[in-house]
């Protein structure tokens, strides 16, 4: 029986390693693109990596990118793929108001050049297409939660380049009968989140305060509330969403949502330390109180102690409001009602907000543990 090949662009990316690994263990062959770089930026995938000499591998890597319409036709045709996962876009909100447009090249428009090129391939009976569509897409909410039939109203650069992706995918499904659905995906984190992501910047934080390399942190908007899974959970999703006989459009989400400052108050909780918040707007700030030093010593280490129990005690401040994280038009809201997936594709997340919490911090800790030990110098 020949295996079943798949396709993920951005497989360096949190979801792309996830989902290659997932697919790798349902027998798969994967073949991923990835950005040239200068330098190697495979970190995530590197476990799963196979040498090209290597007879029958699982994991092939391509050089491609979504605003090389050519590059991509040329690999689709090669690969002959049976699933595409298109997962690569340019996926900070708040980098998107930098570069609109880059933003709408690579996340609106590439999913139209693969859409394209499947069509121009004949490869519309053999593929199927699952294309990353974002809760950012209803921004400024016209309902709590947000499900399918939510109306969107997008807030940003990036969330208007995806609501042409998921339009666009729509469309060809309808006009020319491929099997193209849209994942309205909610928050999803992991210690392998990239690090200026707002819950990684946070589990991060209170990482290197607890080992002592930081004095404190910066934050946006502390009142923002988001709808936060794992993202080994959504990757699964998106897998299921694929295997189903017809295409359709799927939200995934939790349904709870947790204000910025929760996540933040979450996160100090797992090392044993109480955090309380004084002040408003951009004159808020977050200062250490409380102290379990049994839980510290477990989490962080003894030798570490001290330095904190005397930061408690004197420079306590942890957490400052910087203007500048803010977007020019915010997103207050986002949660989402998941009971479509539930239903038809059997989906029900296995993570719960404090157990991703506690994974992320305990993965940080051990990240900069490691970093200290292994610091080099280059002066």
């Amino acid at each position: 029986m020949c295996k079943k090949k798949a396709i993920i662009t951005g497989i360096t990316g949190q979801d792309g390693a996830y989902l290659a690994e997932y697919l790798i263990s349902k027998n798969y062959i994967v073949h991923g693109i990835k950005r040239r770089s200068s330098i190697f930026n495979t970190e995530r995938i590197d476990h799963l990596y196979q040498d090209p000499h290597v007879k029958n591998p699982n994991l092939i890597l391509h050089y491609g990118d979504l605003t090389d319409s050519m590059n991509l036709t040329r690999i689709l045709q090669e690969v002959q793929p049976d699933e595409i996962y298109n997962l690569a876009a340019m996926s900070h909100v708040g980098v998107s108001f930098d570069t609109p447009e880059y933003t709408a090249n690579a996340d609106g428009i590439g999913t139209l050049r693969i859409l394209e090129a499947i069509r121009l391939l004949n490869l519309v009976k053999k593929t199927k297409i699952y294309q990353a569509s974002t809760s950012e897409l209803y921004g400024l909410v016209r309902e709590i939660p947000q499900k399918e039939t939510t109306p969107f109203y997008p807030r940003s650069p990036y969330a208007v380049a995806k609501l042409y992706a998921y339009w666009i995918t729509i469309n060809y499904r309808e006009a020319y009968k491929m099997h193209a659905s849209n994942g309205i995906l909610f928050n999803h984190e992991s210690p392998i989140r990239g690090e200026t992501f707002v819950t990684r910047k946070v589990t991060r934080a209170v990482s290197r305060i607890a080992l002592g390399t930081q004095e404190k942190v910066f934050m946006g908007n502390l009142s923002s509330k988001r709808d936060w899974g794992h993202a080994k959970d959504y990757v699964k999703g998106m897998y299921l969403i694929l295997q189903q006989e017809e295409p359709d459009d799927y939200v995934l989400a939790t349904g709870i949502a947790t204000e910025i400052r929760d996540f933040i108050k979450m996160a100090f909780l797992e090392i044993g330390i109480k955090i309380i918040f004084k002040g408003k707007n951009i004159d808020e700030k977050g200062y250490m109180v409380e102290l379990d030093k049994n839980l510290f010593e477990k989490n962080v280490g003894l030798k570490y102690l001290s330095n904190i129990v005397k930061r408690i005690k004197n420079n306590n401040l942890v957490i400052e409001v910087d203007s500048s994280y803010f977007r020019p038009t915010e997103v207050d809201i986002l949660v989402g009602d998941a009971s479509k997936a539930y239903k038809k594709l059997g989906w029900k997340p296995e993570y719960n907000i404090k157990s991703l919490v506690s994974e992320m911090v305990k993965s940080d800790i051990e990240l900069f543990k490691n970093k200290v030990i292994n610091r080099k110098k280059y002066f």
